[in-house]
């Protein structure tokens, strides 16, 4: 059987690895996306009832993109985030009204964005989409790079992105190691009905046992993801609903009045990964693939985004071999900063807000209050939660490529 040759090949048709075939649309690559999991049903784990929060940065590079006006239709705008600690008095609130801008972000079902994303997919008539198809093999030659599929056939490119979640198949058929940090904590997913209208505000409620966040959706309801110490969620998730409902109520408090109803609950544990070798001969990790955060300050989609930004950047404007190692080290340059500094922060916020010494948390109280009342820092805060940062690819400055 004669192997297919392709420039580029994206292993994971999720989120991230469908956004960087997307993005890719108008350049002279020829590119191949491969996918689990069939498009056509909802099988796809990335595509659950989850609800996504998209940065004010995440909806321009959709917006780049051609998309945001589908995707418009099944968010809800994020107006305000109320920060605030559970038995301390400091709070921090960002509005996007003193930031000047539509919306600090949005939030959208991850099923809906699915749907949109793989519809998008189905209409780019130069991208070939080999679903449902797993790798099991890897080859790197010189040149290129050879897969096989479950089905025998071997494709050849001349670079991979592994797009592939965090139990990536190509980091494991590579070998490659990861650093790992376990939390000790389990997040509870659902979505939860309120007595009083959410008017677009996000909530961040830190606890001695991990943050409560709730996301603004349509039809009133918010998104929440409850952090408990491993262990406790297996107590909380055979809760009946109301139950339940009392358990969180009694964590977060009455800002939105009763809890009235709660869909259908999900957890996982919480680990951050990462992956040591973030570029190899002919392969880079981006997303999840690449780094697994924790939920905490709802950045590991939009990170994720930033990392296919950049990369689509630099391939479209390389004049040689899209796998060569010099277009690879471009890539890591722009993006390895940011990567960086999102992952420390995300665990100092962790191991900051999920303490429940006197101490610390009479300190987290005055630095919310402190924040509060400095503007220029709560400017700060706002632009890192939007995911704006001084250089930004073409895309994520809401210009097409």
């Amino acid at each position: 059987m004669a192997n297919i040759e392709y420039d580029l090949i994206i292993v994971g048709g999720g989120m991230v690895g469908a956004s960087l075939a997307l993005a890719l649309k108008n350049s002279t690559l020829k590119v191949a996306l491969i996918e689990a999991f069939n498009f056509k049903t909802t099988q796809q784990p990335s595509y659950d009832d989850r609800g996504i929060a998209l940065s004010y940065g995440s909806q321009r590079i959709f917006e780049a993109l051609g998309l945001w006006s589908q995707l418009a239709s099944h968010s809800t705008a994020i107006n305000d985030i109320h920060i605030s600690d559970r038995g301390h008095f400091g709070t921090t609130r960002l509005s996007a009204k003193t930031e000047h801008v539509p919306a600090l972000g949005q939030v959208i079902l991850a099923r809906a964005m699915g749907q949109i994303l793989n519809h998008a997919l189905a209409e780019q008539p130069t991208l070939d989409i080999i679903c449902p198809h797993r790798v099991t093999e890897l080859a790197q030659q010189t040149d290129v790079v050879e897969l096989t599929l479950d089905d025998d056939r071997q494709l050849r490119a001349k670079l991979i992105v592994a797009a592939d979640g965090a139990n990536s198949t190509i980091r494991r058929l590579l070998k490659l190691s990861v650093s790992e940090q376990d939390y000790q904590q389990t997040a509870i997913t659902a979505n939860i009905s309120t007595e009083r209208p959410h008017q677009g505000r996000a909530f961040e409620r830190f606890t001695e046992h991990g943050p409560i966040a709730l996301l603004p959706m349509p039809d009133n309801r918010c998104s929440l993801i409850w952090t408990l110490k491993t262990g406790e969620e297996t107590a909380i998730m055979a809760l009946n609903d109301k139950a339940f409902l009392h358990r969180l109520q009694s964590e977060f408090g009455y800002r939105l009045g009763k809890f009235t109803q709660v869909g259908k609950r999900s957890h996982f544990p919480l680990k951050l990964t990462q992956t040591n070798q973030t570029i190899q001969d002919r392969i880079v990790f981006i997303g999840n693939a690449a780094h697994n955060l924790h939920p905490i300050a709802g950045q590991g989609f939009n990170l994720g985004l930033r990392d296919v930004v950049a990369l689509a950047e630099v391939l479209i404007d390389s004049r040689q071999d899209c796998g060569a190692a010099k277009v690879l080290h471009d890539y890591q340059q722009w993006q390895q900063s940011d990567q960086d500094a999102v992952i420390h922060a995300t665990d100092f916020l962790v191991r900051l807000f999920s303490n429940d010494n006197i101490l610390i948390g009479h300190a987290r109280s005055a630095g919310l209050m402190l924040l509060d009342n400095l503007p220029p820092a709560k400017h700060w805060l706002a632009q890192k939660s939007m995911g704006l940062g001084k250089k930004q690819p073409r895309l994520a400055r809401g210009i097409a490529l």
